[in-house]
């Protein structure tokens, strides 16, 4: 019985020194998810701003530009993924990595060979144990993304988009990263990069609204040139700053949730001890007492 109460006190500090790991892991979570709610709250007006800047020049012009003017044929679509470095995030990564696979079922399904960029150590991992191949991949800082880093995967995937299928490019781009919701949802959104498919700030006016008038300097292709690149960084970025601000939400929750079962399992353990503790005094009782009326007996 003594053998048994140890097993439990150890099961007792196992589990107490497991939700102090996992306390502070929420409340490092919880500290640096407000900054990153900031970031992405900072980003987003500059990512609409040129959202609806590109759809104006796409919108409102009539120019064939290689960014905005889809291929007969596509034949090459590349898909980024946006993971995380770490893991003890739920099922964060794992919900990205689904749509990522489901993506890829669908455009094989339309005859497209896929290609793969990585962002993030987890999504590497992921695909190094299945001995799949990707394109490129970028890890660290995925806790707190820098514009560099963006630019460096904008730059690589829009150097790729500009080559031919043929020599190694592809015809269309995905994104796929975790949307920060609220505290409590994180979503996958998948977004069709390029190809530009450009339509938010951008509606079909009514036959009785004057259409507005657009002068592009010096030339509308200069003006996609040089718009083109910058939506597409900031698309990238803020894409990063939101699976940032996902990842830490899925962490504070998922270390909320361990710390919760913790308790449950001390609390478990706890009163399993003392029964067990009660069944030890109460057999050593029965063998004082055993000892006792044998000895009276015996007199």
């Amino acid at each position: 019985m003594g053998a048994q109460l140890r097993v439990y006190r150890q099961k007792i500090r196992s589990a107490q020194t497991t939700k102090k790991i996992t306390r502070a892991m929420e409340l490092i979570s919880a500290s640096r998810i407000q900054k990153a709610q900031a970031r992405v709250a900072a980003s987003s007006p500059y990512a609409r701003a040129i959202t609806r800047a590109v759809s104006a020049v796409a919108t409102y012009s009539n120019v064939e530009h290689v960014l905005t003017t889809e291929p007969e044929k596509i034949e090459r679509a590349a898909i980024v993924i946006f993971s995380s470095d770490r893991g003890l995030a739920g099922a964060f990564n794992s919900n990205v990595l689904k749509e990522s696979e489901k993506l890829a079922e669908l455009l094989r399904s339309q005859g497209k060979d896929v290609v793969y960029f990585l962002v993030g150590r987890k999504a590497q991992g992921y695909f190094s144990f299945r001995r799949r191949a990707f394109e490129r991949v970028w890890t660290g800082n995925t806790d707190a993304p820098e514009f560099e880093q963006a630019k460096e995967v904008s730059d690589a995937i829009l150097e790729s988009f500009l080559r031919d299928a043929s020599d190694g490019g592809v015809d269309e781009i995905h994104i796929i990263y975790n949307r920060f919701v609220s505290m409590l949802t994180q979503e996958p959104q998948v977004v069709r990069l390029l190809p530009l498919e450009v339509v938010e700030g951008v509606e079909e006016p009514d036959r009785t609204q004057v259409l507005p008038l657009y002068e592009f300097e010096p030339d509308v292709g200069t003006v996609l040139d040089s718009l083109l690149p910058v939506y597409i960084e900031s698309r990238i970025f803020n894409a990063m700053l939101q699976s940032a601000a996902s990842k830490h939400a899925a962490t504070q929750k998922a270390m909320k949730a361990a710390s919760d079962n913790a308790d449950k399992l001390i609390t478990d353990y706890t009163r399993l001890a003392n029964n067990a503790r009660q069944a030890e005094i109460t057999q050593q009782i029965s063998e004082i007492v055993g000892g006792a009326d044998a000895l009276s007996s015996a007199k």
